[in-house]
């Protein structure tokens, strides 16, 4: 397996790390003084590790000519699983709304099936992302960032008054980016399967 794929994989790997330390406190703690901004920070700089290691595998994919079909395949899947996990957590905080998850989700499937059906196909193909999908998970990732780093950095700096109107901002913005994020994602869903649409019609 060659380097590109390895950091595929790190990213795949690095989710379940996520995952401990954004569960380890919630945003809605705040009232009573039991959330652990700290956590919420680790937990950001894992994820952006894991974004790191996208932009780094396909770099060095295109750079040292190891594009494989494994890579096309497992890239986009490492992606769009440390995102969804990610939203899900947002969620939970009552920051991503649960209309802005099902477009994500309904987008991710469809796009997944797609693939399926194009790799079933009598010349089996791997679909690549499109530049539209390259898009929307950096939208995706930048916007995951600043809520995690945002909102623990908004808790840590401040107290009292200070402290809660810093964490209204970083929510506000984080519920406009969540929704950025819905359109930008229904776009590029719409057109990923416009762009195929020849493996949709001649599917069996």
């Amino acid at each position: 397996m060659n380097l590109p794929n390895k950091l595929t994989l790190t990213r795949i790997i690095l989710v379940p790390v996520f995952m401990i330390f954004v569960s380890l406190t919630t945003v809605s703690g705040s009232a009573d003084g039991t959330f652990q901004p700290v956590y919420y920070l680790i937990a950001g700089i894992i994820f952006a590790i894991a974004s790191f290691t996208d932009f780094l595998d396909g770099h060095l994919a295109r750079k040292w000519h190891m594009v494989t079909d494994f890579g096309k395949f497992a890239d986009p899947l490492a992606d769009k699983l440390l995102t969804t996990v990610a939203f899900i957590y947002m969620m939970r905080d009552g920051v991503c709304s649960p209309v802005v998850l099902c477009i994500i989700l309904a987008r991710e499937f469809a796009v997944s099936g797609l693939r399926m059906i194009a790799a079933g196909a009598k010349d089996g193909k791997v679909i690549a992302a499109n530049m539209w999908g390259k898009v929307k998970t950096v939208l995706q990732m930048l916007s995951i960032i600043f809520y995690f780093f945002g909102l623990s950095f908004a808790t840590m700096s401040a107290t009292g008054v200070e402290q809660a109107a810093r964490q209204i901002i970083v929510l506000s913005i984080s519920i406009v980016l969540c929704w950025l994020v819905a359109a930008v994602t229904a776009i590029s869903g719409i057109k990923y399967l416009w762009d195929n649409r020849s493996f949709i019609n001649t599917a069996k």
